[in-house]
């Protein structure tokens, strides 16, 4: 029996994993991989601590410091994905494709993906122009012409984003409204001299040579088809939560995120607690994830010498 059970390997679930080897919990920690979404990135500009480091290294560090505290209380499985998870009486019970494991708490922190793109040269132009993460990638296209494609919160938060070093900003938003994103932001953005909405639009196909250089859209009304120049293409259609496992234990949104409670990130049940892009925290990004499972452990260690 562990006290404690930290699922998932990105910047929330490392953070979590060396913040309870301190506290000197005994803790399983389950991962496939270390590192999460930014591994795909070339080169990270806001990750504290460093002026610019690539998501493959950002990865190696964090491995390097966690094993650093693996020893007698924090034992690894990393290779290992959760596929159930299970309230048992006074404990849990974690399942994996080689294993079970039982614990007293619960740390999730599984992050996602992003749903991706999916028109003819999408696949070809990633990281080569098209991006997933405009705090990750932004300062790369610094003084030049970009699209955002997204009419969400995430659209907007990212074209809020690239304002501050970007030529100027396309959003292409398929719908005539943003009713998905908070008004207050969407006002603030479309007031910028370099903003544009493209709305009742669709992209239909990426274009380039080396690197990106046009998006052609297509009007949903007319069915014309017209092309954008731009240099870098921000994509930001949703999250795609891994949270598949915890079905019936905790409350998801309509998104299938975790529901957490943003003072310490307890979920709905009891004894589990949620960190990073799997919750429906407003705000994705490696700080934010790595300083909400920070939180959730102070809040996890007293709760577990409250209940011995």
């Amino acid at each position: 029996m562990y006290d404690l059970a930290i699922i998932g390997g990105g910047p929330a679930g490392v953070a979590a994993g060396v913040y309870a080897a301190r506290k000197r919990l005994k803790t399983i920690f389950i991962a496939e991989v270390i590192g999460g979404q930014s591994t795909d990135s070339p080169g990270i500009e806001n990750w504290i601590g460093t002026k610019k480091i690539s998501g493959l290294e950002l990865a190696r560090s964090l491995e390097k410091h966690l094993r650093a505290y693996a020893s007698d209380v924090l034992e690894l499985k990393i290779g290992e994905r959760a596929t159930k998870l299970e309230k048992s009486g006074g404990y849990f019970v974690i399942q994996t494709p080689k294993g079970s494991y039982e614990a007293r708490a619960v740390l999730i922190a599984t992050g996602g993906s992003r749903r991706k793109l999916t028109v003819p040269g999408a696949d070809a132009f990633e990281n080569k122009g098209l991006t997933y993460c405009a705090s990750c990638d932004g300062p790369l296209f610094a003084g030049q012409d970009v699209v955002v494609v997204g009419g969400g919160n995430a659209g907007f938060e990212s074209a809020a984003q690239l304002l501050a070093y970007c030529k100027s900003i396309t959003l292409i938003h398929r719908n005539d409204n943003f009713d998905r994103a908070d008004a207050a932001t969407v006002e603030a953005v479309l007031a910028h001299p370099n903003m544009r909405v493209l709305k009742n639009v669709e992209p239909v196909e990426v274009k380039g040579d080396a690197f990106v250089s046009s998006i052609m859209v297509k009007n949903k009304t007319t069915g014309e088809v017209s092309e954008v120049p731009t240099a870098g293409i921000f994509v930001e259609i949703g999250m795609l939560p891994a949270t598949g496992f915890t079905t019936g234990v905790v409350e998801l949104d309509e998104f299938n995120r975790i529901k957490v409670d943003a003072k310490n990130q307890h979920t709905s049940m009891s004894g589990v607690w949620a960190a990073g892009d799997c919750t429906d925290e407003l705000y994705h990004q490696n700080n934010i994830a790595a300083g909400d499972a920070v939180k959730a452990l102070e809040d996890i260690y007293f709760w577990l010498k409250a209940a011995k």
